[in-house]
């Protein structure tokens, strides 16, 4: 069945253009040149609403707020002649879908109205997002932070060589087992996860070594361990500084020699696997209170610690179009300002926090551009200095990185065109990190201009 699409403009010369454009695509448009005769009919009735703004009887915008009230699922488009930014950020934060400046082509308003239709199609047929799928687990980012990572991971991938991830929730410590896995010759081989905080201490020996027949009571047939089942491939163990120091005993034996016994037996196999591990605790820090066994962190061959997003924000773009292209979004954008807002906030959940703003956001704001506006709460009025989130403490690279700013600032008489040049950043990231550090108090009194931070002189 055709979409149906109400076209409400005072100029009726406008509402024929708009019909013949539409019927093009096997549209069904009606069109009236009052709002008081559309709102006569149901408009539960339309796929889609397009308005003009500047009307006699009512300004569109009104007529906006009636139809947000009335019909909150209808998708409504707003045109005008007479088209601003500051008019665009108020149709769209008002709940338009999308807006249109006059003169457009049919061209131009047929994509317009293909796109809207598509994107309520794809929000009323889907209640839940995407679920993650092997084919999504990779790293996005492109910043020098991850770029060197990547380089750690492609040096230590093939070496069969034990791995220790490190790195605070929400990272991807285990994408990156997995890209160790995945890049390895033992690719083929299978690539077992095991959550150690999740399953009890007693449970846990059972499942990674495996048990005999009555070796137990319940233990009514013989268990092949995790690490058996492993063979070929990789173990991760995720967690790890939750294992008690008796089981991480045993799993010292096994590292050192490949060896396991299965529970209540007597036979010694010999297991061919790759152990990776990771944490979110300091390792060392476990170590100093007797909560991690020195001899088994010294079995780990290699230790990775996997970025914060706090640490590479200027790839928070990339991440987005991303995620929403995996969310089955990919039509919706985010306004400069929206994005801009999320590259300020500090990431304590880092990139698992970012998925769950944008899965919120996505499904609360039906909207084709989503404005800082329709973010969480907690966006809307982020603090001047950039921390909206936790207060960390500035790590060795971003203290390096705003010294090298600020010196290159002073050289070029705070020229930021120059300035970015120089630094090879585009204006917009550094005007990010001027403003993430403060950066602009440290510039002399008489060189101040008199507008705001960050503007150019």
């Amino acid at each position: 069945m055709s979409a149906r699409i109400l076209v409400v403009d005072d100029d009726a010369v406008a509402c024929e253009f708009l019909q013949e454009a539409l019927l093009r695509d096997g549209y069904h448009v009606e069109a009236f040149t009052s709002v008081s005769e559309a709102l006569d009919r149901n408009l539960n009735d339309y796929d889609l609403l397009m308005s003009d703004i500047r009307m006699p009887d009512m300004d569109g915008l009104e007529f906006l707020k009636i139809v947000q009230a009335r019909y909150p699922l209808l998708p409504v488009v707003l045109m005008t002649a007479y088209g601003s930014l500051e008019t665009t950020m108020d149709a769209l934060s008002m709940g338009a879908w999308d807006y249109i400046s006059k003169p457009f082509s049919p061209d131009d308003c047929r994509a317009l109205v293909k796109k809207v239709l598509e994107l309520r199609d794809l929000r009323n047929n889907r209640t839940v997002l995407q679920p993650r799928t092997e084919k999504d687990d990779k790293f996005v980012g492109s910043s020098a932070v991850m770029v060197d990572f990547y380089k750690q991971i492609a040096r230590v991938a093939d070496s069969p060589a034990s791995v220790l991830i490190e790195g605070e929730s929400g990272t991807g410590k285990e994408l990156t087992a997995r890209s160790l896995h995945s890049m390895s010759s033992r690719r083929s081989g299978p690539f077992i996860v095991v959550h150690c905080g999740a399953i009890p201490d007693n449970l846990l020996e059972s499942e990674l070594f495996g048990y005999e027949k009555g070796a137990f009571t319940g233990a009514d047939q013989r268990h092949t361990g995790l690490i058996e089942s492993a063979e070929g491939g990789t173990i991760f163990l995720d967690e790890i500084s939750e294992m008690s120091t008796a089981l991480q005993s045993k799993l010292l034996r096994f590292m050192q020699n490949g060896e396991i016994r299965r529970i209540g037996g007597h036979e010694v196999r010999h297991v061919a696997v790759r152990v990776v591990a990771a944490s979110n605790k300091k390792i060392d820090d476990e170590v100093r209170k007797d909560r991690f066994r020195l001899d088994l962190l010294y079995r780990f061959i290699v230790r990775l610690r996997v970025p914060s997003l706090r640490e590479h924000k200027e790839d928070i773009p990339l991440l987005i179009d991303s995620l929403l292209a995996r969310f089955g979004y990919a039509g919706v954008r985010l306004s400069s300002e929206a994005v801009e807002t999320l590259m300020l906030y500090d990431w304590p959940g880092n990139v698992r926090e970012l998925e769950n703003v944008l899965q919120q956001t996505l499904l609360l704001s039906p909207f084709s551009v989503i404005l800082q506006e329709h973010l969480p709460e907690r966006f809307r009025h982020p603090e001047p200095s950039g921390n909206a989130g936790a207060k960390t403490e500035m790590t060795p690279l971003e203290a390096a990185q705003r010294d090298q700013i600020l010196r290159t600032l002073i050289a070029t008489g705070w020229n930021q065109t120059r300035t970015a040049e120089v630094l090879g950043i585009d204006r917009k990231t550094l005007r990010l990190k001027i403003r993430r550090w403060d950066l602009y108090k440290d510039r002399p009194e008489d060189d101040k201009p008199e507008s705001p931070p960050g503007k150019e002189r």
